[in-house]
């Protein structure tokens, strides 16, 4: 099988339809390789959160983008998008977990993301099934919604072709796949932790745990994390685990998280699942009523710096990536696809694109 396109994107995840439906958008003819459905893999393991965050000023740039193009698209998903708006409560467990409440506060009052300190009372009324603690920091904007539905979505939106192979290589010529060269002047590498193997680039894949609960309609009201969550996700290369509770739109509470390097091991760590689980408890007492009705493990594609990787390998421009995304795939996709379309057909980028490149890497 030969056959041409003007690009060809690797990896039917979320990143990769939200790309294939961003280009598509600019009159380009579009085909999507992966092996397997759309939207499995790191996207239908992942908590589906669409959620500011800021370990960095480049991350809370894209993630802030990215959720701004968000407010347009969940009007048009359909009821099995399962979206809800529940918004966010960062914990503080102390008093210093409040003065650190208060800067979080400020950063995204000076990046206009709307945000308010609630003392205990005011947690204690907002969500009762939480243990005492000494306040939280509510972003009422972050959302969450079904991550394969929607990367389903976008793939039929863009009317790409799906090709349902495994890539093998890219280069001069296109893409080679299991089932033969597919031209192309552009190859737009979505394929999360597997992006190395067609670049060298500093990707590798972090595992987590995730559990989800029986239905209990009303039980939990935001999602809510404690404030060491990015500590936890980004401060170490240990084996860690933080306090990610979430409601879904089915009733159930979905269980996180926790991080570690373990290649590609899809064994779920019972003691892991216990430690994640217990912090969870601890926050939330009730939970230990609930049953926890299934488990499982994903792969997110971490970088070196947190940071995705967006834009031209140096040696190869025509070769795109849009990897490395970690725990934000399904927060900063849209974003992502807006940067990749800046990169191949020159559009106005939402964002500078500087932070992102793969070039960051070179030395």
């Amino acid at each position: 099988m030969v056959t041409q396109f003007d690009v060809v994107v690797v990896g039917a995840g979320i990143v990769g339809c939200a790309c294939a439906a961003r280009l598509a958008r600019e009159g380009l003819s579009v085909c999507v390789v992966d092996p397997s459905p759309p939207g499995s893999g790191a996207t239908a393991a992942g908590m589906g959160h669409l959620v500011v965050m800021d370990d960095s000023a480049a991350q809370l740039e894209l993630t802030i983008a990215s959720l701004r193009l968000w407010l347009d698209l969940l009007p048009t998903l359909p009821r099995s998008a399962e979206t809800i708006s529940p918004g966010t409560l960062w914990v503080a467990e102390d008093e210093a977990g409040m003065e650190a409440v208060e800067s979080k506060r400020t950063l995204y009052a000076n990046a206009g993301v709307a945000a308010q300190t609630w003392g205990p009372a005011r947690v204690h009324e907002g969500e009762p099934v939480l243990r005492p603690v000494a306040g939280a920091l509510h972003v009422p904007g972050d959302c969450v919604v079904y991550p394969p539905t929607i990367a389903a979505k976008l793939l039929a939106d863009s009317r790409a072709t799906l090709v349902q192979a495994t890539a093998t290589a890219i280069n001069g010529d296109g893409c080679e796949t299991s089932q033969g060269l597919l031209r192309t002047r552009w190859v737009v590498n979505c394929a999360g932790a597997r992006a190395t193997d067609f670049a060298p680039l500093p990707i590798q894949p972090r595992k987590g745990h995730l559990a989800i609960t029986e239905r209990r309609p009303g039980f939990l009201r935001h999602q809510v994390v404690e404030l060491g969550y990015l500590a936890s996700a980004h401060g170490s290369d240990e084996a860690s685990v933080a306090f990610n509770v979430q409601p879904r739109a089915t009733g159930q509470v979905l269980i996180g998280s926790s991080r570690e390097f373990a290649g590609w091991d899809p064994a779920i760590r019972r003691t892991m699942l216990a430690k994640m689980i217990a912090r969870a408890v601890s926050f939330v007492p009730e939970l230990a009523t609930l049953h926890v009705v299934r488990s499982w493990v994903g792969f997110r594609a971490a970088t070196n710096d947190h940071l995705p990787v967006i834009g031209p390998i140096p040696d190869q421009p025509s070769h795109i990536v849009a990897a490395g995304h970690e725990g934000l795939g399904i927060t900063t996709s849209l974003a992502t696809a807006e940067l990749v379309a800046h990169h191949v057909c020159g559009v106005e980028p939402v964002i500078s694109p500087e932070p992102y490149l793969p070039g960051r890497f070179a030395a």
